[in-house]
């Protein structure tokens, strides 16, 4: 049982540990300026401007956004079924 609770204390310390480097990350910002067109990107995928010759492109920021959104639901949605497992054969073990 002490085995149980302390593997869901590691969970939670895991959890905890990557829900500040995603706060971290939010706050990192990396700019690409390439051939007229200059990208903003926060380090945790969220486009924050696009220009293309000088002209900002708010339409294509949403646009891009929704994809990336999309693109890590998807990713989550893998991650969960592995980690569905891997509870699983954590519930096993006890």
């Amino acid at each position: 049982m002490f085995d149980k609770i302390k593997q869901l204390g590691q969970l939670k310390k895991a959890r905890d540990e990557a829900m500040k480097i995603q706060r971290e990350l939010a706050l990192e910002q990396l700019e690409i300026n390439e051939n007229g067109i200059r990208v903003v990107i926060s380090g945790d995928q969220k486009i924050q401007s696009i220009e293309i010759d000088g002209n900002t492109n708010n339409r294509l920021v949403e646009v891009v956004n929704k994809a990336v959104k999309k693109s890590q639901e998807i990713a989550a949605k893998k991650l969960q079924q592995m980690s569905g497992g891997l509870m699983g054969m954590l519930k096993g073990m006890g």
